[in-house]
This record gives C-alpha cells, structure tokens and sequence, in this order.
C-alpha cells in the first residue's frame, strides 16, 4: 500500500482554501498512479464523507471531487489527527519528503521503487505550509526523500505531482526491466 500524506502545517484552527484545494489537487494523484491519499491535522471538523462534499462544492479541481470520492468509495481516503507517538501501522514504512534528507535516513527513488516492487507499504508525508513538516515528523520516519535527488525544494502541489509520479515510474521501469520488456 502506498499513500499520499499530506500534513496540515498552514494553519490548524482557521479552514483556508489552500486546505481544500490541496486535498482536490492531490486525489487525482493519488487516484491515477494507485497511492491512497491520508490527510493529517487539517482544520475540518467533520467525517471523510462529509469532507468529500464539501470538496466538491468548493472548487472543480480533480473532476469536482470526482476522484476524491472514487477513493474514498473504495476505502483510500482518510482523514486522521497528527499522531504523537506514530502513524497507523498499516500505512507502512514513513517516508519524510524533503530536500534536506538526513545522511543516515536518506534513501533514492529507486531503492524505493525497489521495495515497492516486493510490496512494502510507504505513507509518503508531504508538508502543507511554508513551515515545512515538523522536526519530530523527521525523526520518526523511517526514511528521508528529496524526490529531485538535487536538494531542490518544491512547492507542495509540485511534491505532490512529482513523489507519486516518479515512484509509480521507476517502479513501472524496474517492473518492465525484470521481465525484460521494453516500453
């Protein structure tokens, strides 16, 4: 299992359109490249269910929420507080995304592509916010991801293109090289 999870870092009282159009930006990510998509410590007072319509009345990004509720139909949307001690084991190994990876953490797309490929579980963590994620965050990943392998930063709604999108292609790459096709 592979999840997009995107943590509120903007602002955690106050519901802002960066907010929602984030979540409406990152469901057809998540849906076309087979990542689920966790939300962590947004403002929203209310259940995954009524956040998928509320979504789709404020913005016609993603389909107007077409694929928001297509993952959250088959049980890939969640919407979770910004856990203390860890994250939900069935998301797998934590993947802090930055461009700043630790030497000790640090890990490439295509050792990742590598795991994924054995079907190892990764919650990929995507700070919303120019505060970046939290530094408690970075030491309780397992892993750390700068998905340029430049240390160049990238804006949220890029990251979110960019993590799924090159994990899904190298793993795709490995996929055909092992049996030997040719795309």
């Amino acid at each position: 299992m592979l999840t997009i999870g995107l943590v509120n870092t903007y602002d955690k009282i106050k519901v802002h359109e960066a907010h929602y159009r984030s979540i409406a930006r990152a469901a057809p990510v998540a849906f076309a490249f087979g990542f689920n998509l966790a939300l962590f410590d947004y403002p929203f007072r209310m259940s995954a269910e009524e956040l998928v319509s509320f979504v789709k009345d404020k913005t016609t990004i993603g389909g107007s929420g077409r694929y928001l509720e297509e993952l959250f139909a088959s049980g890939r949307f969640f919407v979770f507080d910004l856990p203390e001690k860890g994250f939900q084991p069935q998301f797998g190994s934590i993947v802090v995304t930055t461009s700043h990876p630790s030497k000790e953490k640090q890990i490439n797309p295509k050792d990742l592509a590598e795991f994924v490929r054995n079907k190892k579980s990764f919650l990929f963590l995507i700070g919303l916010g120019h505060k970046g994620l939290p530094q408690e965050l970075f030491d309780m990943a397992h892993y750390h991801l700068d998905i340029t392998s430049k240390g160049v930063p990238l804006e949220t709604c890029t990251a979110i293109g960019a993590v799924p999108a090159i994990i899904y292609g190298s793993a795709m790459l490995l996929q055909h090289k092992k049996s030997g096709q040719v795309f």
